[in-house]
């Protein structure tokens, strides 16, 4: 994410005076009952949450689109798209749009996802509606300017060049182009070396002008404002939005399959692992029990069957996880480590082993409910601010999971059975390992 570092300072030092001693939030479980499906007079759909515990509106929003969107010879349009926005809009050039933000402590930011563009507000009430107003000037009026088009194109040219020879990112790249090939999902949403010098004031305007539309705009909104007034600030701000976008149709796309195994060869201290293969969609009926799954193997940080092995038993690694991810048009799994050169070979034997054994075995009883238990509390101590609460919300809209998803999660979870487990952890590692290795060994 594009993140004002000086904004968020300020905002921090704005807010801690205003609050005091006053508790940050209202708790998750009280946000879950507040949440409201909220229609401006304009048709502007949010989800939102009432809460005058502190005078702060924090506001996520996205678009359908994000990095897929980019043209294929000129990738990394959405990103530089989300790092100009506040470059100036309107009759504000740069400096003065930058000058409003920070004068008032207002913190505006933006990233382009593979399918999504999203964007976040963070405003004292008080400031609420000169906050909404530069966000409508950045979305309807970007100025695109050269000079600081070339400022934000050099920043990401010079971080292309340290990822080539950054083994996480030669990693990462390399892992995505395996399962993507030239699929929108296969390329670095930050662009290349080749592609990024290429783009253009055009291409920025053009991308706006098909990406930022009300058809796929989802909004929610949490703090403290009344309804009515934030139905005039939604309106305002995304009203005058065409009411569709024009996108580019992104084809579904299977991640390949494993086994595989590539090696790039860098001569750095420690080699990085990187391994994966397909997941398992977001609406499919399987796909909490993978989530448990996951956890059991590599999502559950200390507790984790990967962590066990590769660094308490074995001090392979300092870390090693793993994670679903799931895009509009396929899913995965995907997880990570860094070792010695010299213990490459044995620790992706063991991380290799271990998926095995949970796709052969699945968990125990033991395992399933203590996944259980860590799972359904860690869901209310993720939801502990008013921005954690939106982007939630936002993230549940994406994904379709209906307003009341808070309050069903934990019965979701407590449905998960062992013979679940077992059936999804085959589906998801049966086949082995798609590993990419960076460093001096293999």
């Amino acid at each position: 994410m594009i993140v004002m570092s000086n904004r968020i300072r300020a905002f921090t030092v704005a807010l801690s005076a205003t609050l005091a001693a006053v508790a940050l939030t209202a708790s998750a479980a009280d946000a879950a009952a507040k949440i409201q499906r909220y229609v401006s007079p304009g048709g502007i759909e949010a989800w939102f949450v009432q809460d005058a515990t502190v005078p702060v509106i924090a506001m996520e929003y996205s678009f359908d689109g994000g990095s897929s969107q980019d043209p294929a010879d000129k990738t990394g349009v959405g990103n530089l798209v989300a790092s100009m926005l506040n470059e100036g809009a309107g009759e504000l050039d740069s400096k003065t749009y930058q000058d409003r933000l920070d004068r008032r402590a207002i913190s505006l930011s933006w990233s382009a996802a593979r399918d999504h563009f999203r964007g976040s507000l963070r405003t004292l009430k008080e400031n609420g509606d000169e906050a909404f107003g530069l966000l409508k000037l950045a979305l309807t009026a970007p100025r695109f300017e050269n000079e600081p088009l070339e400022r934000e194109r050099a920043q990401v040219i010079s971080g292309l060049r340290r990822e080539t020879t950054n083994p996480n990112s030669l990693a990462g790249r390399r892992f995505f182009e395996t399962l993507f090939g030239n699929h929108p999902y296969g390329r670095n949403s930050s662009g290349t070396l080749e592609s990024v010098p290429t783009i253009t004031p055009a291409d920025l305007k053009q991308y706006a002008g098909r990406v930022f539309a009300r058809d796929t705009l989802k909004v929610s909104v949490v703090g403290d404002i009344e309804p009515d007034a934030l139905g005039k600030l939604l309106d305002m701000t995304f009203g005058t939005l065409p009411a569709k976008g024009d996108l580019v149709l992104i084809p579904k796309i299977e991640a390949a399959k494993p086994p595989q195994r590539s090696l790039i060869a860098l001569d750095v201290p420690q080699t990085v692992v990187m391994f994966g293969g397909p997941g398992i969609h977001r609406d499919d009926p399987d796909f909490m029990a993978a989530f448990v799954a996951n956890h059991i193997l590599g999502g559950g940080s200390f507790s984790s069957r990967l962590y066990r092995e590769i660094r308490e038993k074995r001090g392979l690694a300092y870390s090693v996880y793993e994670q679903l991810l799931w895009m509009k048009q396929s899913a995965i799994f995907t997880g990570a480590t860094a070792t010695r050169a010299d213990r490459a070979n044995e620790t992706v034997d063991t991380i290799t082993t271990e998926a095995r054994r949970m796709a052969d075995e699945g968990p125990t009883q033991q395992e399933l409910d203590d996944a259980k238990s860590y799972l359904k509390g860690s869901q209310m101590l993720a939801l502990d601010t008013n921005s954690k609460i939106a982007s939630a919300l936002l993230l549940f809209q994406l994904d379709k999971l209906g307003i009341d998803y808070i309050e069903k999660r934990n019965a979701l979870v407590d449905a998960v059975t062992l013979e679940d487990v077992k059936r999804v952890s085959r589906r998801l590692w049966g086949n082995g390992l798609l590993t990419v290795i960076v460093g001096r060994s293999a």
